[in-house]
């Protein structure tokens, strides 16, 4: 008996319309970033080990898939290595490539590689899949799509603007209205890490801040003290977790609170700038909102950082995120070019849309209009009309076989097929089309080119 046949766990099969109705995002997306001045480019699916492997800090490294060697990929493994089970010394034996784990780092890399042939600031977007070995659940695959917008080798904070205003443009065409664009910046955690002494543990820090959202306040400290961060430090962190009001009342409480800290303060700096901006600019269906406790664990932002909410009152993870890298491309040796980026969570993204239903009835798929096949002398007619019809924009099939009405119509109906076209005898003779509009039932005898100038 064969055996059933599955895919792998956080993996998905798409649909005709579920493909139909993410391509609406991503072209919705990819208007937006060229209007924006982005160009596209692409990288390979899988990278060198070195590559990845180091830029996410020690929770992402062990979410990268790695790919097993060609061959014999155990015959060079050290035996004592392969005895002992040890897979830190086994692993990079016998997995040289991997999986991307996003787009930035295989972005870095591309600067680094084409310096040369880049023209800096270098505007670039991708819209690719990436693969990370995390533990599925709503809205969390181990496959999917970003939708990346980099800005290399500027350090203005014009950019910053520019990408707070692309993410409330894109949302607003897919009127998806009422998302929060939460900012901040790592300078300014950086402070509070000097101010609470703890400096010498930012990453920890950041990653245990990361998750008050998510797990409390109360746990959060836990994770700090278990992190080896004082109780005295962390009593100071009581203004941060209680932070509340406009951007604006809570930056005054920052600036208080970092008085001491230059890098602290310099971080307001950036935030009060961009804040300013937008508040002259305005926003469309977006609110900007600051986030203190935001800290996105990845090792490579180094200033401002952003994250978007979904509309109030659906469960869902951030739909974007992003943020300023001033020193990503040093680790493949190309120092000092600044850069930033954002990026679009497509599945996300869709999932929020489907359970607000905001899919435009326009986004389906298959055909606008069905011509039934009465038989050989129609189906030859009809197939003149069949071109002229697609010629003119239109999706247009012809059943391929000579069936009973009643079946092509259960076929147009189960395919969302809004239209069918009748062509027998008295209609070929007539010169006109008997249109059927499927959700009514309604039917017009008409000629060919009012057919046309209904369908387009």
């Amino acid at each position: 008996m064969a055996q059933k046949p599955s895919i792998p766990k956080g993996t998905r099969d798409f649909s005709p319309v579920e493909v139909q109705r993410r391509q609406y995002i991503m072209s919705t997306i990819k208007h937006h970033f060229e209007h924006y001045g982005f160009m596209p480019i692409e990288t390979p699916s899988f990278e060198n080990s070195d590559t990845l492997l180091g830029k996410y800090g020690e929770e992402g490294d062990r979410l990268i898939f790695k790919i097993l060697n060609n061959g014999q990929y155990l015959s060079k493994v050290n035996d004592q290595d392969l005895v002992q089970k040890n897979e830190f010394k086994v692993s990079p034996q016998i997995s040289k490539r991997a999986l991307r784990y996003d787009l930035t780092v295989p972005f870095a890399r591309y600067v680094v590689q084409h310096q040369n042939d880049i023209a800096f600031p270098f505007k670039r977007y991708q819209i690719q899949p990436v693969w990370r070995a995390d533990r599925p659940q709503h809205g969390r695959f181990q496959e999917f799509y970003q939708c990346d917008a980099d800005v290399v080798g500027s350090d203005s904070l014009l950019q910053e603007v520019e990408l707070v205003k692309l993410y409330d443009t894109v949302f607003t065409d897919l009127k998806l209205t009422g998302c929060t664009i939460k900012i901040n910046n790592r300078k300014i955690l950086a402070g509070i890490a000097q101010m609470i002494g703890a400096q010498d543990q930012l990453i920890d820090f950041t990653v245990a801040l990361d998750k008050l959202d998510k797990i409390g306040a109360d746990k959060v400290k836990e994770e700090m003290i278990q992190k080896g961060i004082s109780q005295t430090a962390i009593e100071k962190l009581n203004p941060v977790f209680s932070l509340e009001g406009s951007f604006g009342e809570k930056l005054e409480v920052m600036k208080t609170l970092l008085a001491d800290s230059e890098i602290g303060q310099k971080g307001i700096e950036e935030l009060e700038f961009i804040n300013s901006s937008i508040v002259k600019l305005g926003l469309k269906s977006a609110v900007l909102d600051l986030d203190i406790t935001l800290a996105r664990g990845l090792n490579y932002y180094t200033g401002c950082i952003f994250e978007v909410a979904a509309p109030a009152g659906v469960k869902m993870g951030s739909i974007g995120g992003g943020g300023r890298y001033d020193d990503l491309t040093s680790m493949f040796g190309l120092k000092n070019v600044s850069g930033v980026g954002i990026s679009f969570g497509l599945d996300r993204i869709y999932l929020v849309l489907e359970e607000l239903g905001l899919f435009p009835d326009s986004v389906r798929a298959g055909v606008d209009v069905l011509f039934v096949n009465f038989g050989e002398k129609e189906s030859e007619y009809a197939m003149d009309l069949v071109f002229r019809f697609r010629e003119s924009g239109i999706k247009t099939e012809l059943y391929p076989d000579t069936a009973a009405t009643k079946k092509q119509m259960k076929y147009a109906d189960r395919n969302q097929i809004p239209y069918v076209i009748l062509l027998g005898e008295d209609e070929m003779a007539a010169g006109a089309l008997l249109l059927k509009t499927m959700k009514t039932g309604e039917q017009e005898l008409l000629k060919p080119d009012a057919v046309i100038k209904k369908l387009q």
